[in-house]
């Protein structure tokens, strides 16, 4: 039997999407960074930006654009989502009726900014559905910033809603809402993984994420001209804060993240040792160079290899076929 039938029966397993989200909000950022996902495979997802892409007065035209963009040729891999207007501007239903009814069956997903609780996200999913199924989509999934003290304060309940695939830490508006009682040195690093505030923020989103098999999204590193800076921000929000994806809004901030979050060689190659030797013994105890694995341990090594899967580590053939029936590298039934 497959790992994933084998280790959650009759239970949904936890949202594996890529590692990266990259953001773009102009055409011609847009257009460069499907390009980029073409050469380098869908190792990354990309959000085409209309909250802060659009130009004031040109928001139709842009969502226009997105959807176009999302339903064309170009978006081979189907992992390219939207960020819509938050749901108490004036484009909000604007966004929504232009994008999920012109590309509601090649939409990854979208992001809902500034969501002021669950309600909001309650209301945006509304919406978003009710467009999607005239258009022929069920269940599109929906990404949310957690950016305010609502929506921190309703972690919980927003991430337990089925529909919803991954929350993201909105660093910057959060620091802003403590109107300076908050340091703006902790919008950027080292002062975003200390200040008591903010961790607490961060660590809140990761644990609500990992106690609903969603996927915990990090900020944004802003030094876009440091790649060592974004590779260590990305390094401690995985490693500290278990967070197993991350945003980019640089092209060049695209590599440093997915080789930081990405499983190494070695540890690939480790889950796959002790995986097929389950699988040899119908997913029984196992000795593995002295230690004992059961079920628990294989649950956190299948996990490490649909990581390692999704961002292009190679893997030993015998458990690369596991992935084989993949539509795309973040497929893994």
């Amino acid at each position: 039997m497959h790992p994933s039938q084998v280790l959650f029966p009759g239970a949904q397993q936890p949202a594996s999407v890529p590692v990266c989200d990259h953001y773009a909000g102009s055409e011609k950022l847009m257009r460069k960074s499907i390009a980029m996902q073409q050469e380098l495979g869908p190792i990354f997802d990309i959000t085409l930006d209309c909250e802060d892409g659009a130009a004031a007065g040109n928001e139709a035209q842009h969502a226009q654009l997105v959807a176009s963009l999302i339903s064309g040729p170009d978006n081979r891999y189907r992992r390219i989502g939207a960020r819509v207007h938050d749901v108490g501007s004036p484009h909000f239903e604007q966004d929504v009726s232009i994008i999920c009814s012109g590309a509601a069956r090649e939409l990854a997903f979208v992001m809902l900014p500034k969501p002021e609780g669950v309600n909001d996200v309650l209301h945006a999913l509304e919406s978003i559905n009710r467009v999607c199924l005239a258009a022929g989509r069920h269940a599109l999934p929906l990404h949310v910033l957690i950016e305010t003290h609502g929506a921190l304060a309703d972690v919980w309940k927003i991430a337990a809603l089925p529909q919803v695939e991954s929350l993201s830490f909105g660093v910057m508006d959060f620091v802003s809402a403590h109107y300076g009682a908050i340091p703006s040195a902790a919008m950027r690093s080292p002062g975003q993984f200390d200040h008591p505030l903010v961790r607490r923020a961060k660590l809140e989103i990761s644990a609500a994420c990992h106690a609903h098999g969603k996927t915990p999204s990090h900020n944004v590193t802003t030094d876009i001209k440091n790649p060592a800076a974004v590779a260590d921000d990305a390094r401690r929000a995985t490693q500290e804060f278990g967070y197993t994806r991350m945003w980019s809004i640089h092209p060049d901030q695209i590599r440093p993240i997915v080789q930081a979050m990405s499983p190494s060689t070695e540890e690939a190659d480790q889950a796959a040792q002790i995986l097929l030797k389950a699988q040899a013994v119908q997913w029984g105890p196992i000795q593995h160079q002295g230690n004992l694995h059961d079920r628990a341990s294989y649950r956190y090594f299948w996990s490490i290899l649909q990581r390692a899967h999704a961002t292009g580590v190679e893997l030993p053939r015998e458990a690369a076929d596991w992935f084989s029936g993949s539509d795309s590298l973040t497929n893994t039934q």
